[in-house]
């Protein structure tokens, strides 16, 4: 499988995850991007025995676009960190069914998931088990009940935006799990890593690269934005 490298050196490796693909090995026993880089870079650099590679932060298997991976621990550790701490700068592309209210908002909810079922919903702030999710988004366009909206990710929860834009019933276009009921069997889910801006965690020098959705339905409605 052939992986878009967006950026790489001696300490990071930045890539265009495919979507449907699973970041790392799981129960469907599928090929996985973290085996199939490792793979990659061994035979790239001839390198002998295992491969060290870094994971630090994870997409949705349905989910595309930008991802860093770490090629030493230390940049792993280093940008563990700066993860935690929020400093790292998460862009993401959606296309909502429905128009958001504002042309620009702020959501703060607090998410609890069910790991039996693998699904997250919104309670209350006073819940034990309850975690801050935060985002911002702009809508960029809408037409014909869909709207593109550009995300910023504040806080990295599991399956959070997907959960905070259903819980406004605005679901991701092709979301099955947090969308079913308008959306159908089959459709791929419209939620994509745009860009990702960090300081690099050796150099300290400013990281920032972008990937693009691809030429497909409902993406290909808004072309010129994309792309502009």
């Amino acid at each position: 499988m052939s992986i878009e490298i967006l950026y790489e050196d001696n300490h990071l490796l930045m890539v265009e995850k495919p979507v449907n693909l699973p970041v790392q090995q799981d129960q469907s026993n599928d090929h996985d991007l973290l085996n199939i880089l490792k793979e990659d870079i061994k035979y790239r650099y001839q390198k002998p025995g295992n491969v060290y590679l870094g994971l630090v932060h994870r997409l949705d298997r349905p989910v595309g676009g930008a991802m860093v991976f770490a090629k030493t621990s230390k940049a792993a550790s280093r940008l563990s960190n700066t993860i935690r701490k929020n400093e790292i700068d998460k862009t993401y592309l959606a296309v909502v069914r429905g128009v958001p209210d504002q042309a620009t908002g702020h959501f703060v909810d607090y998410l609890v998931k069910d790991k039996k079922q693998n699904k997250v919903s919104v309670t209350s702030s006073q819940s034990k088990q309850a975690k801050k999710a935060e985002l911002g988004y702009e809508l960029l366009a809408s037409e014909s009940g869909l709207s593109l909206v550009k995300i910023h990710l504040y806080t990295g929860r599991p399956h959070q935006i997907r959960v905070q834009f259903a819980s406004r019933n605005m679901p991701l276009y092709g979301d099955q799990k947090y969308g079913a009921k308008q959306n159908k069997p089959g459709q791929q889910i419209s939620l994509w890593s745009h860009r990702l801006r960090f300081f690099h965690p050796v150099r300290q020098e400013e990281i920032s690269k972008k990937s693009f959705p691809p030429d497909t339905f409902p993406w290909s409605k808004w072309n010129d934005i994309l792309y502009a």
